[in-house]
């Protein structure tokens, strides 16, 4: 078995039996959470279903957090289109719920914009364990599958009925092996991994939907599980159900320093020597570049130094849950810190703007040093959301003719605002803030080296 099917084989209460991909059935839920774009709604459906007087199941496991429109009030679409109101009423009822059930709440901060962090970072920094189930309303719930867990977004519906029944409806998935062999070149990094597979052809035609997304080989073991979490965040780009890496010492030692928690692996937490894949892919990650997705699709995805185009840059944005985790910004920061060593900042027609995903990551930066190298690039750094990763707040285009590079998941129109935006790595997008055009770290580097005849005498 995938640990996965071991996880589902642990936790189903219906039907009985063996574990088969593509049978639906329901299992015992442990985090269960929803955000202000939908607590109101899951909590309309759980009433007209149950009654007002209904009981939670488990609420100490049940968590509200808002996130997703704390920024509202700085967006530009809201505002100009008069939304404000609106986002208004879903806080109300997001309040509502959070406020009338014991269950547990993470929400807008209080003597300052922002929330105390995204869902997602939070249910990795703070709540997810290995081989537990984890279900929310958002797409991006795999990023919990970096610490060994089941993880995945559910609807309303499903959703409100778990918060009763403490169970979630699903069918089994076919399981995807991504082989990550070699070593990543400085520079390169998890989210190249992933603009790597969003170009082939099996993610591409659809065949890899549905599936969860086992991700092995040495390149992932020598990864953080915030640089994990980047893999199997994405997933949902992928169009999978779920990714997961097995958990190993390296998640241990991050539960003992970020939590606090000591935990023991059990001898089932892997998958089977023989266990069955729909499909097995090989990466050599020593071949692999810095790559960019062009705008329209995360998919459109081609290495930075073969672009053949100029693409100057109006706005870069390092954020969202994907890429403003800790290590996010150690990259962020390395190469802006290099870029002020070397006399570059932040040039005039070009904004940066950095977003934490939560409170801990800001911390973090706050103790490394790194806000001091933020303010002196030219930096705006903006306190946890979402912001514009789901065109909500700073970092957001607001014309057509704008150009945003952003390490956000997705790049559909209108995504980010009604400008073009560019996926890419945060190496790349901290430099491609500092040269003010779409770029590497590496060419970067190369374009501000001087010239080896430089100072000859004529």
């Amino acid at each position: 078995m995938t640990l996965i099917e071991k996880i589902i084989d642990r936790r189903k209460v219906f039907p009985p039996g063996p574990v088969r991909p593509g049978d639906g059935i329901f299992l015992r839920a442990d985090w269960r959470f929803s955000h202000d774009y939908f607590t109101g709604m899951c909590a309309h459906i759980m009433h007209q279903a149950f009654g007002d007087d209904v009981s939670l199941e488990r609420p100490e496991q049940i968590i509200a957090f808002q996130d997703h429109l704390v920024l509202a009030d700085e967006s530009y679409p809201h505002v100009k289109n008069g939304m404000v109101p609106a986002v208004r009423e879903l806080h109300d009822a997001h309040d509502h719920f959070s406020s009338k059930y014991p269950v547990r709440s993470h929400g807008k901060l209080p003597n300052e914009r922002g929330a105390e962090g995204i869902c997602h970072a939070i249910l990795a920094e703070q709540y997810a364990l290995p081989g537990q189930v984890i279900i929310g309303t958002d797409s991006h719930t795999p990023h919990s599958g970096s610490l060994g867990c089941l993880a995945f977004g559910a609807g309303a519906t499903d959703i409100a009925n778990s918060w009763v029944t403490g169970l979630i409806r699903c069918r089994v998935p076919d399981t995807i092996r991504v082989e990550c062999v070699g070593t990543l070149r400085p520079g390169v990094v998890a989210r190249d991994i992933v603009q790597h597979l969003l170009k082939t052809d099996l993610i591409k035609k659809g065949h890899a939907i549905g599936a969860a997304f086992e991700f092995a080989g040495p390149a992932v073991e020598a990864m953080s599980i915030d640089e994990r979490a980047t893999l199997t965040n994405m997933v949902a780009e992928m169009g999978g159900f779920t990714g997961f890496v097995a958990p190993d010492e390296t998640t241990l030692q991050y539960l003992r320093e970020r939590r606090g928690f000591s935990l023991q692996l059990e001898a089932w937490m892997h998958s089977d020597p023989g266990a069955n894949y729909k499909h097995v892919i090989r990466i050599e990650c020593d071949t692999l570049a810095p790559l960019v997705a062009s705008p329209g699709d995360p998919g459109n995805s081609m290495p930075v130094d073969e672009l053949e185009e100029h693409v100057p840059v109006d706005i870069a944005f390092g954020g969202s849950c994907t890429s403003a985790k800790r290590e996010d910004f150690d990259f962020y920061h390395e190469v802006l810190k290099w870029g002020l060593d070397h006399g570059l900042r932040v040039p005039d027609g070009t904004r940066l703007v950095l977003q934490f995903s939560t409170l801990d990551v800001r911390e973090y930066c706050r103790s490394k040093g790194y806000l001091e190298t933020f303010k002196a690039v030219g930096a705006e750094v903006v306190s946890p959301g979402c912001g514009a990763c789901n065109n909500c707040g700073p970092g957001q285009t607001t014309r057509e003719d704008q150009v945003s590079i952003t390490s956000i998941n997705r790049n559909f129109p209108g995504r980010s605002g009604p400008g073009k935006a560019w996926l890419a790595s945060p190496y790349t997008v901290a430099a491609s803030a500092l040269a003010g055009h779409v770029t590497s770290f590496d060419a970067l580097r190369k374009s501000t080296q001087p010239s080896p005849s430089a100072g000859a005498q004529t």
